[in-house]
């Protein structure tokens, strides 16, 4: 029996070498398709630009799965490249791997794309799950770019009419893990030099999910031959911003921590070249589908989850 094969466009971000050492050690060989050049001992690197055909192709072929991470990292100032950069990020690679598979004669039978959970709307009320929801940018919450990302990116996806292949979109929360460069490791920065309270009212909910269900949310839907369409990836445990800065500060030992306003966070996001939707916007996302269809969450609680990374970040 050969090899299982997965196939992780953008795979060398936070996100995609999680996945990647899920995988490699479960027996996996991962590919993973790069601008760059990485050397990994855990996966494959291929040269693509996310944009244009070329010999990337035939690594598709046979291939057990396509997991579609590629975008370009949203930490930034929208300044007009930037936006390009963010969208066209998106939107073409997932344009261009549609137009692959149609080239393949043994194409993957599952694709999973990237999507955001940042498509719903800013509020405080009611989760929003795959099936009642809004979609729509709110003034407060400052946007209206990112909802357009996440519509266009999934316009994109659904258009491409693929015969006998599952598709799935993937509406992902904020991931919390040990790898380097993401949210985790930024937030517990904060919280060391003291600046770790409350960020504006504290009110806004932080959908959130561990690398390790991320990763196994990822092989469950690869292997579940029903699974098809849109799916929340946070767990079904939402937190106020206020309760996830807290935990951390508890957890590091850490009594006391500097609550910005909101007009100090536009200043500090200018200063820091980012934008304030990443911290105010309140994300109150609840993975039904998950639920319903029987997946149970390794680290449903926050606390648990902190700790867990903590065990690991100590150990690496």
């Amino acid at each position: 029996m050969s090899q299982k094969k997965i196939i992780i466009p953008g795979g060398s971000g936070f996100l995609g070498r999680c996945l990647s050492k899920w995988f490699y050690k479960r027996g996996y060989l991962v590919v993973i398709f790069s601008r760059n050049h990485h050397s990994f001992e855990y996966a494959k690197t291929v040269i693509w630009d996310g944009k244009s055909l070329g010999s990337w192709i035939k690594e598709l072929e046979d291939a057990s799965a396509l997991v579609n991470l590629t975008g370009r990292w949203v930490n930034c100032r929208y300044n007009k490249k930037n936006r390009d950069d963010i969208m066209n990020s998106r939107v073409l690679s997932t344009r261009i791997l549609g137009e692959a598979i149609t080239k393949c004669q043994n194409p993957p039978p599952v694709w999973l794309n990237s999507s955001t959970a940042t498509i719903y709307l800013h509020r405080y009320d009611t989760p929003n799950d795959e099936y009642n929801h809004i979609i729509a940018p709110h003034k407060d919450a400052k946007d209206l770019f990112s909802v357009d990302v996440a519509q266009s990116w999934e316009r994109e996806f659904e258009s491409i009419n693929l015969q006998h292949i599952r598709k799935n979109i993937l509406r992902t929360s904020f991931i919390f893990g040990s790898e380097p460069g993401g949210v985790y490791e930024t937030m517990r920065k904060l919280v060391l030099l003291r600046l770790g309270g409350k960020m504006g009212n504290g009110e806004q909910y932080v959908s959130w999910l561990h690398t390790d269900d991320f990763c196994n949310i990822i092989q469950w839907l690869i292997e579940n031959n029903k699974s098809q369409g849109i799916y929340n990836l946070c767990t079904p445990n939402p937190l106020p911003n206020k309760e996830i800065m807290g935990t951390i500060r508890k957890i590091l030992n850490v009594s006391y921590g500097f609550s910005p306003t909101n007009w100090m966070l536009e200043l500090g996001a200018f200063i820091l070249r980012t934008e304030t939707e990443l911290i105010v916007k309140s994300r109150y996302v609840y993975p039904k589908r998950l639920l319903e269809e029987g997946y149970q969450f390794l680290f449903p609680d926050f606390e648990q989850a902190i700790r867990n990374i903590e065990k690991n970040l100590s150990i690496s």
